[in-house]
């Protein structure tokens, strides 16, 4: 009697279990989203920059040389 009692309570808990693991997943990958933006941003603003001053440099030997 008790087992068939408790066996819906056991299968609302491990429902409730698995909502909240797949919720927290979600909210987790949602967080890394944004701090992989957050990294991309600051690694690719100094690469930007340092091709532009590249750029620039080859502009000037370029124009130092005649071409």
């Amino acid at each position: 009697m008790a087992e068939s009692s408790i066996e819906p309570v056991l299968a609302a808990r491990k429902d409730n279990f698995l909502y909240l693991k797949h919720n927290l997943n979600a909210r987790a990958i949602n967080s890394l989203r944004g701090e992989l933006d957050s990294v991309d941003y600051d690694v690719n603003t100094p690469i930007r920059n340092m091709q532009s001053a590249i750029n620039r440099s080859d502009q000037f030997d370029a124009e130092l040389l005649g071409g």
